[in-house]
Formats: C-alpha cells, structure tokens, sequence
C-alpha cells in the first residue's frame, strides 16, 4: 500500500473521478465515495483491493459515520481528504429557485463538507499531519446571475476553509481550490453547449493532480487555484 491515502468524495463522476484514476497513476491509495451505487461498483471492479470505494451521501451524517469508521478502523486515516462532492443549481434567478433545491444543493456542498470534516479530521488532528482541500469555485470568489445558491455555497467554502486553516494544529493545512473552468456535467447544466470550449476532466486531472499533491502546510488557509 502506498505511504499516501487520498479521500475523495463525489468519485464517481466529472472531477472526482478523474482524480481517482490520476492518484493511482501516481501511486497514491485511493478511497472513495459517491451516491450512485453501479459507479461506485465499478470502480471497485477496476480497482479493487489496492483501492476501495463506498456508496455515501455526504449530505447524512450517519451515512459519513459509518463510511468513517469503516475507512479508520481499515486504513487510518487519509493524508489528503479532498471534499469535491456537489451540486449545481438549475438556472433560474433566486426567487424562482425552489427551496427544497435550495436545501438539497446546501445539505451537499456546505453540510456534506462539515459532516467530512467532523467525521475524518479529528483522527488526522490525532496523528498530527495531513490536508484539507475543500474544492471550491471561481464562483466562490465572483458571483453570477442565475447560479446564486451554487456560488453561496461556494463563498461559505472560502470561508469555512479559511477558518478551519486556523484551527489546525501546525504542520497540517486547509485550503480552498478553485479547480478552474472544466467541461464536466454540473458546467453543461449552467452553460449548455458554451461548455464544450473548455477542457474535459481528464485533460484538467493531469495538471490538477499534480498541483494537488503538491499542497503543504506552507499553503494553509490561502485560496489556491489549479494553474
């Protein structure tokens, strides 16, 4: 088993899953989780034993208890826990956007995160080492009509990061990445064809995982971006 463990939530799909197949190339122990049990299947197919993947939503904290227990008890706990799981919203303007969406969308991208970190940080605050990277988005920092829960979401992820940064015992880090503008099915949802002008995730994975494993304590608290 290799010295570094990755945890990547939302691995079934778009950014998380091409991170997936990049760590492995690199060598890294992979863990995961997503939603959708046929992909979460098949990852475990191709990847299985050296890598593990799970059936979790991130949104119910009990669902992450038991996925944490399970991947502490089995591996310790990961060096680099990435929190990639989200949603998009429909377009619509914000007083149209249906408030079970609205709540659905928070539960995911902000709860999903704090239940991630409840549930997996103190183990790595115990063995005094180890990341965060919570994946935010050029909408975290920016704002745009008719995407107005995603980038609330987003902004709460800058400053969730930002405060766990300081949180941190010295040695570890948090940081906030916006991952760039990649052609994945959450960017086609809000931008339709306009999509199709950016790279796709297996094209962005190279650069980003690379950039990724590069994060250290140095980097702690600063928002960081996939160059």
């Amino acid at each position: 088993m290799s010295q570094r463990l990755a945890l990547i939530t939302g691995c079934t799909r778009g950014l998380g899953r091409a991170l997936v197949e990049r760590f492995i190339r690199e060598g890294i122990t992979v863990v995961g989780c997503g939603r959708n049990l046929r992909q979460v299947e098949e990852l475990n197919e191709q990847y299985a034993p050296e890598h593990s993947f799970y059936p979790v939503d991130v949104s119910d904290s009990e669902d992450v208890s038991r996925f944490a227990h399970i991947v502490l008890e089995e591996l310790g706990p990961p060096d680099l826990l990435i929190n990639n799981a989200a949603l998009m919203n429909d377009p619509a303007k914000l007083w149209d956007v249906p408030a079970a969406a609205f709540s659905r969308l928070v539960d995911v991208n902000i709860k999903g995160v704090h239940h991630m970190i409840r549930h997996f940080v103190p183990a790595m605050v115990e063995r005094g080492s180890g990341g965060i990277v919570n994946f935010s988005s050029g909408w975290g920092r920016s704002s745009s009509p008719d995407v107005v829960p995603y980038c609330t979401s987003k902004w709460a992820i800058e400053g969730l990061s930002q405060g766990l940064a300081q949180e941190l015992p010295a040695g570890m880090f948090c940081v906030p990445l916006n991952p760039g503008i990649i052609n994945t099915e959450m960017l086609q949802q809000c931008s339709g064809e306009a999509a199709s002008a950016y790279p796709l995730a297996n094209e962005w994975a190279d650069d980003a995982a690379a950039f990724i494993l590069k994060l250290s304590a140095s980097d702690n608290g600063q928002p960081v971006t996939v160059a």
